[in-house]
């Protein structure tokens, strides 16, 4: 071998504690997941045999599913009423957040940081501190038993996160880009919507599924400003079942009406998984 000629590199060995993140992974996974796989296991159960504690359902039953779906309990009636309150929250927490971060990312006014501060500090009032003042208002404005009753509220706490996400995703767009598409011929609103709304794509996406998820699975306030039963959600509806008696828990359909609430969250991760990591992820390298 002569002097210029190297060694061939040696392959690189495993450490002694080569399994450890992978053990992390699999155990948040384990504690993320258990719930939810408890979940189907006992809705596949018989009622008899809704305590075992098998990891498998033996036999496997779908009584379940047929009881939730029971016309006396309006939970198909309830899914449509949970589509129509989680869609439309969404759409008006998107037009609306999607103006408001724009402005604030691109205009400079006085005390704009002020305002952003104001805007996420909104977003931590718990939403039971404020159930009595709004029953209050919405009792003297007649909007007991009304979707907007129940749409209204979502927006005002999915709005500031939406916000405060979207102006993140704006700043880091250039101006000039904007600039180059008006010197082509855009008018301001042209440039905003060919040119810096597609880009904004990723976090417009992330902060739809945030919003849908978030209205979807509210309960407290449709718990409270709605009892007429055609007009109720699914999570409001799913507590309510009651079994044989007035006071009697069906578990087994409890379960069965949380796995199929479940579903259609699952579906729109699934659809967008990439846009919502592309959402997640954005701004975080340069």
């Amino acid at each position: 071998m002569t002097a210029t000629q190297t060694s061939p590199a040696k392959p690189k060995t495993r450490g002694r504690w080569w399994w450890a993140p992978y053990l992390g992974i699999a155990a948040i996974v384990v504690y993320c997941l258990a719930p939810f796989y408890w979940m189907l296991v006992s809705s596949l159960r018989r009622t008899n045999d809704i305590f075992d504690s098998a990891p498998l359902p033996s036999p496997v039953s779908l009584d379940s599913y047929g009881a939730a779906f029971a016309p006396g309990n309006g939970f198909v009636r309830s899914l449509g009423n949970s589509f129509f309150v989680a869609g439309t929250t969404t759409a008006l927490v998107l037009i609306i957040g999607i103006l408001t971060a724009y402005a604030l990312a691109r205009l400079d006014f006085r005390f704009k940081n002020v305002v952003l501060a104001i805007i996420i500090t909104t977003s931590m009032f718990p939403g039971i501190s404020l159930l009595v003042p709004l029953l209050e208002l919405f009792s003297g404005i007649g909007w007991i038993n009304t979707y907007q009753a129940m749409i209204v509220p979502s927006m005002s706490f999915a709005l500031p996160l939406a916000v405060w996400n979207l102006t993140a995703f704006f700043r880091q767009m250039p101006l000039e880009l904007e600039e180059a598409a008006q010197i082509d011929g855009c008018t301001p609103a042209q440039a905003f919507r060919k040119v810096i709304l597609p880009l904004a794509a990723p976090g417009v996406f992330t902060t739809a599924i945030i919003t849908f998820i978030a209205a979807w699975n509210e309960f407290i306030i449709a718990l409270s400003v709605v009892n007429q039963r055609e007009l109720k959600t699914a999570p409001v509806i799913t507590s309510q079942f009651t079994g044989s008696t007035a006071f009697d828990s069906p578990f087994g359909t409890q379960m069965a009406a949380g796995v199929i609430v479940t579903i259609p969250l699952v579906i729109l991760v699934l659809l967008f998984q990439r846009r919502i990591v592309a959402g997640l992820t954005a701004g975080g390298v340069k």
